[in-house]
């Protein structure tokens, strides 16, 4: 030993704990460096056991337990790296063990970061099985659950353990990435997990139930509709077959028959045909499910149809609901059904009436199942200069687990158009030369491309073949007439075709009502005059012979993009956009936005800064200001502060209720002409189910405030000082009655709210204040006015039932939010109360606050007078 003495010198021989000492002075001193490593080092080979050593240090420290960076983790991982270079030091036989179950105490304690290199310089993998699942079993029913699932992933126990038990409080705490790493490695464990949670899908089965058993667990965690999305994503990620799950199965169908019925029944944009179709299909041979359609038919229909429908599947009369036994009785099996056949509903005939119409000769629109018919036409297509409509149909999966695949690739030239049966062509041997057809048309920078929303199609077109996968990388000379739509909906002046988009649903005679157009079919209408036929657009596109009516729903999708666009090109100043059409919306298609994007803009995010050529922006003006008296929301119940201030600032505002389903908002905006207020995902279905226009998303990460400076700014609505505080904050009511302070405080007293001591107190400061406050003498009149004043109108006797404190329209005066000491102002002079509900207000301070609030939206100076109050 040298004469010196130096750190390692007092480390020789002594015990774990000294070294611990040694190493926590270092670490305090954050001396992370080469000195604390070497001090780590030599201590490990002084301990007689470093093992042993690892596990005194940890048990006599705590630093390891907190998450982010400890000495313990560092000691421990110091450790597991010396080992590699000291083999020899490593334990086994009967120490090992005796090790081992010291170490599974503090494994129940640590955190993620150090499982890993204690379970290899334990060797706990090759630990008794037994004791290791004891351990697991220990750490859960402490209730440490995620802990346990962490543990057993770790040290590879998953298929000696239940599923079941394992992954149902990580489901009922919504820890699903953790559930996925558990079951990852062993298919039996998924189907197993997907059988469970397809169990808990059955309609009577109550979550509930479940979390009671799991201490400190909320029950509110565990859904249906949560349940369902993840087997669903589950199923597909795990490419098991969706018949493992039929509880979800069964009521993703039940969905899309009730979405069938809606769109038939309600909407009427639906064939008789096509409609049954989807119907036969969806239902098939289960007997569930043709139980359930025979309820919606007796919903939707008469009692004959459902008795039609009972025979066709031949359900046992008991199962049928009341009535439709008796009906199916009554009927003459052959000729009911042959009629039923036969029956087209009236209003089918008529249906082309009013719609956009292709104007070319049905021979020119060839259904092309060869490539040798396509050849013929190749070289037109592919003409330098040409421009091509383009379209795809796919049958639609109504939510079921699978991609889209293309069935029909419509092209459209001049006079011409070819519909390619992709089920055909890309099962012969000619599928290279139509893959190199397709890719050669869409990589042609000299042929402008028209399409509508194209990245959509092209992405269910890569997921049909494996030729075109990198076809979206190659495009060039694509016009997609989508970005074009939504610049033209956001900046047309309100004019008799805005009030077109923004009307709400139209009488159509006897078919009832007739949804506002929507998508590519309001931009043909507005263009051309028309709205496309959209009656087809769900039909099943892979049955074969397609019917006639697809072939011509087909390529009039295709052929009303070419009209679309001429018309466009023709006259783009007179449609709001720039001169030189053609060149500034040459582009890349439009991509419709992934779910994982920000989803809070109220235009679709796009995929590059090309988005901006595409419109020519500057040339389109802003929309037309309006009052708030004008302007009408419903907001989305993740914005309740945005409707409070939008409210406050006189707009008129209905807000959904916490537990609302976000569907109310659409059905609220068709039913009152409201724009919705929405942000993140509901914003994707909410704007489809409304006119263009009528759905804003709103940015979350900003606070309600700027919220709704930027929904005032988008819709242009001018707010002036008499519009602040219009409408009461409770109900949304902007009618008031005006009430003077005596008749307030004669009121209070009737109702027992005001002593005659409080009234004393209150008359003596008001004029204790009149006294040292000689301005408070000088007349109202000669008062400056209030630049703002409620809607209202004097409180009259047959205004108010005295007795009951109830207002004429049935509200009860809320007088119990009154302070006793608001009636000692002297400078108060009114109440105002609201007609609607009976809330009360009165004059201060809040009105200004709001006004410096919102003077940027405000048509004022920061000197104007105000003085509104809430209470």
């Amino acid at each position: 030993m040298n004469e010196e003495s130096s750190p390692s010198d007092h480390t020789d021989g002594q015990d774990s704990l000294l070294l611990l000492k040694t190493l926590q002075s270092l670490w305090t001193k954050k001396e992370m460096n080469k000195q604390l490593k070497e001090e780590t080092r030599r201590g490990f080979a002084a301990l007689e056991d470093p093992l042993a050593g690892l596990l005194d240090m940890l048990e006599s420290s705590s630093d390891w337990k907190g998450k982010g960076q400890s000495l313990g983790y560092y000691i421990t991982n110091e450790l597991q790296l010396w080992i590699k270079e000291h083999p020899a030091v490593q334990q086994s036989g009967l120490r090992l063990k005796k090790l081992q179950a010291r170490v599974f105490r503090i494994l129940a304690q640590s955190q993620v970061n150090l499982l890993d290199p204690l379970i290899s310089i334990f060797q706990l993998r090759t630990a008794d099985q037994n004791s290791l699942l004891g351990h697991v079993c220990h750490v859960y029913h402490k209730g440490k659950y995620k802990e346990a699932a962490i543990l057993s992933i770790k040290l590879n126990l998953q298929l000696e353990l239940d599923v079941e038990k394992m992954c149902t409080p990580l489901l009922l705490q919504e820890k699903t990435n953790l559930v996925e790493a558990y079951v990852a490695e062993y298919p039996d464990l998924q189907r197993k997990l997907l059988q469970t949670m397809d169990m808990w899908c059955e309609p009577s089965f109550n979550t509930a139930d479940i979390s009671r058993q799991y201490q400190g667990l909320r029950p509110n965690k565990l859904n249906h509709k949560m349940l369902s999305k993840l087997v669903f994503r589950l199923l597909e990620q795990y490419n098991l077959d969706p018949a493992l799950c039929p509880n979800v199965i069964n009521q993703r169908h039940l969905g899309s028959l009730k979405y069938l019925f809606y769109k038939r029944f309600v909407e009427k944009t639906m064939t008789q045909e096509n409609w049954a179709d989807h119907v036969q299909n969806t239902v098939g041979e289960n007997r569930w499910l043709q139980e359930q359609l025979i309820q919606l038919l007796v919903s939707y229909c008469e009692l004959n149809t459902a008795a039609r429908w009972a025979l066709r599947y031949s359900l046992p009369e008991k199962t049928l609901p009341y009535g439709v036994a008796d009906e199916l009785q009554k009927l003459k099996v052959q000729e009911r059904v042959e009629d039923a056949k036969s029956r087209v509903d009236d209003y089918e005939e008529d249906r082309k009436e009013g719609y956009y119409q292709i104007p070319i000769p049905r021979e020119n629109i060839h259904f092309l199942q060869t490539w040798e018919g396509m050849l013929r036409w190749r070289e037109k297509v592919l003409q330098p200069g040409q421009v091509v409509g383009i379209d795809m149909e796919w049958r639609p999966s109504f939510g079921v687990v699978g991609k889209s695949r293309v069935s029909v690739l419509q092209i459209a030239i001049e006079e011409q158009v070819f519909l390619l049966d992709l089920l055909q062509l890309l099962k012969t041997d000619e599928m290279e030369e139509l893959s190199h057809f397709v890719q050669t048309l869409f990589s042609d920078p000299t042929i402008i491309k028209l399409g509508y929303g194209m990245s959509g199609d092209l992405h269910s077109l890569a997921a049909t073949c494996s030729a075109f996968e990198e076809m979206d990388k190659q495009v060039q000379g694509i016009v997609d007439l989508l970005a074009v739509d939504k610049k033209l909906q956001k900046c047309w002046r309100k004019s008799s075709l805005q009030v077109d988009v923004l009307s709400q649903e139209k009488s159509c005679g006897d078919r009832g009502f007739r949804q506002p157009e929507r998508g590519l079919s309001l931009l043909v209408q507005h263009v051309l005059g028309k709205p496309l036929n959209k009656t087809e657009q769900l039909s099943n596109w892979e049955k074969r012979p397609l019917r006639e009516e697809q072939i011509l729903y087909a390529a009039s999708d295709a052929y009303c993009l070419l009209e679309v666009y001429k018309k466009l090109s023709e006259d783009p100043l007179g449609f709001g956009l720039c001169l030189d059409l053609t060149e500034s919306l040459v582009g890349k298609p439009t991509r419709k936005p992934r779910a994982k994007k920000q989803l809070n803009q109220q235009e679709m995010p796009s995929p590059s800064k090309q988005q901006a050529k595409v419109i020519g922006m500057e040339a389109l003006s802003p929309p037309p200001s309006i009052s708030p008296k004008e302007f009408s929301v419903v907001c989305d119940n993740m914005l309740q502060g945005l409707g409070r201030h939008l409210r406050c600032l006189g707009v008129d505002v209905c807000m959904l209720e916490n537990d609302d389903n976000h569907r109310k908002a659409a059905e609220i905006a068709r039913q009152e002409g409201r724009v919705i207020l929405t942000s993140g995902l509901p914003y994707q279905t909410l704007q489809s189910q409304v006119g263009e226009g009528r759905c804003f998303s709103v940015d979350c990460s900003e606070k309600a405030k700027e919220q709704a400076l930027q929904v005032l700014k988008h819709f242009n609505v001018q707010v002036s000082l008499a519009d602040v505080f219009s409408r009461c904050q409770l109900c949304n009511c902007d009618k008031y009655l005006k009430i003077s302070k005596d008749q307030m405080r004669q009121l209070m007293q009737l109702s027992g709210l005001l002593t005659e001591d409080d009234n004393a107190d209150c008359l003596a400061k008001s004029e204790e204040k009149q006294e040292t406050n000689p301005a408070s003498d000088i007349s109202e009149s000669d008062s400056p006015q209030p630049v703002y004043n409620p809607n209202c109108q004097w409180l009259e006797e047959s205004d108010l039932n005295v007795e009951t404190l109830t207002l004429a329209t049935g509200a009860s005066l809320q007088l119990a939010a009154i302070p006793p000491g608001v009636l000692g102002k002297a400078d108060l002079s009114y109440f105002y109360c609201c007609t609607q509900c009976g809330k009360v207000f009165w004059e201060g301070s809040h009105f200004g606050r709001v006004v410096s609030q919102f003077k940027e939206a405000l048509g004022t100076t920061e000197g104007s007078q105000s003085f509104y109050e809430l209470s």
